[in-house]
């Protein structure tokens, strides 16, 4: 992980509040693990619906992927929905659809009722480089108006295109006005502060080294920390990839890839306002793929390469400076102010993973990347379940995931070769 004075969103969301770590034993009604979007929206609905909540975070809220992220808050699932209905059929593909749009809408109702403060901008395009992409995005948008019921994308030609981001790289756009962008650790942080005020307890600095969960309904669970214990009827676990190797039957199912984010110099606002004139955050549809946006500081935010080896520490400042300008060559005399790294969680079909280890212990994981939207209403979905209504929960729970393969020594390797294939299509 890179330091906090590298993280641009570290240094722009100042001091977060202190929490204590876990001293000693507790009795609660439900345990979250992990203080990312996950489990601080689960944190939020269970408090609000009664439940006494202690959440452990094993650093401090928002330090993996959810206050780490490109933020960019999209429709959909990485995967596709092509690949939720050959597993599902088509009625509970389309419901899986409604739940992602409804995700889109829960982010900005918790935004507005529990006024946090992210720097939220409405907006969100995908590029395409070659006129295959082009093809792809054009039925991509047909496909959500005609199929899906969903207005509020259209295409946007060559022209229009170049006119709102100023790089003759890209040659189409799908623009879609309800999604769009923020500063996801103050979004993060302000989910914890809504939980807290509506009851939850949050303790810091509190890992996880040791679950007993109950066999059954009945039985309670225990969650250990280093310093303490949590007895709890039920569990949710929302570490993902960060949980490590807690819980095998997970770690499995998961690959935990390094992403990069570089953020300039302040521009300026007219400088920061010509490369992309509309504020929409854009992201292309290469396998290997490259997102930025505007920061409300008028920065440009440059993300995308990722390291499926392991073995990268973050070191790739000066190759992600590289991708930036080969987008922009007019930022070519503009000096990277903060450089930084993080983990994000990828199953092997791309679609997340949601389900039980024991009949009261719950887990989300495997968000592919769209974890921005799908994390908050994953954590209302299994809130509900929690609280008896677990259909929607259970729509996820059904989907098939295959472990990697290759197993603890092979299963990077493998990744990798797969990851040169899908770069080398990138380049047809």
């Amino acid at each position: 992980m890179s330091s906090s004075n590298d993280n641009y969103y570290l240094v722009n969301a100042g001091a977060p509040p202190e929490r204590p770590p876990l001293a000693g034993d507790v009795s609660t009604d439900v345990c979250i693990v992990g203080g990312g979007i996950a489990g601080s929206s689960a944190a939020l609905h269970l408090a609000e619906r009664g439940y006494r909540v202690t959440l452990v975070e094993a650093e401090r809220v928002g330090f993996g992927a959810s206050g780490r992220s490109g933020a960019q808050a999209i429709f959909g699932y990485a995967c596709g929905q092509e690949k939720l209905q050959r597993q599902l059929g088509a009625a509970a593909a389309r419901q899986m659809w409604d739940i992602s749009v409804e995700g889109l809408a829960l982010l900005h109702e918790l935004i507005a009722r529990h006024q946090i403060a992210c720097d939220y901008v409405s907006g969100q395009m995908h590029v395409a480089i070659k006129p295959r992409q082009e093809r792809e995005l054009r039925a991509e948008v047909d496909d959500l108006r005609q199929r899906y019921d969903y207005s509020s994308v259209r295409y946007l030609e060559r022209d229009e295109t170049r006119r709102v981001v100023a790089s003759d790289r890209y040659t189409g756009a799908l623009y879609d006005s309800n999604s769009g962008h923020l500063q996801p650790l103050k979004y993060t942080r302000g989910l914890a502060a809504a939980a807290e005020r509506s009851g939850a307890t949050i303790f810091e600095k509190s890992r996880v080294v040791g679950l007993e969960l109950g066999r059954d309904a009945t039985a309670r669970s225990i969650v250990r920390t280093e310093s303490g214990s949590v007895a709890a009827q039920y569990v949710v676990l929302c570490g993902n990839a960060l949980l490590g190797t807690l819980v095998p039957q997970l770690a499995c199912k998961i690959m935990a890839v390094g992403t990069y984010i570089v953020a300039t110099e302040s521009l300026g606002e007219e400088r920061a306002r010509a490369l992309i004139t509309n504020n929409a955050a854009v992201t292309d549809i290469n396998w290997i793929l490259d997102y930025f946006r505007r920061s409300a500081d008028h920065r440009l935010l440059f993300g995308g390469r990722v390291s499926y080896s392991g073995l990268d520490e973050f070191s790739s400042a000066a190759a992600t400076r590289s991708r930036m300008i080969a987008v922009f060559p007019q930022l070519a005399d503009v000096p990277i102010a903060y450089a930084w790294g993080g983990y994000v969680d990828i199953t092997m079909s791309r679609a997340p993973h949601f389900g039980r280890l024991a009949p009261n212990a719950y887990f989300l994981q495997g968000f592919s990347g769209h974890g921005i939207t799908l994390t908050g209403i994953a954590g209302k979905l299994v809130a509900e379940a929690v609280a008896g209504s677990a259909e929607r929960f259970d729509l996820f729970a059904q989907l098939q995931h295959s472990d990697f393969p290759g197993g603890k020594l092979l299963r990077r390797p493998a990744l990798v070769l797969a990851m040169l294939y899908y770069r080398l299509r990138d380049l047809l």
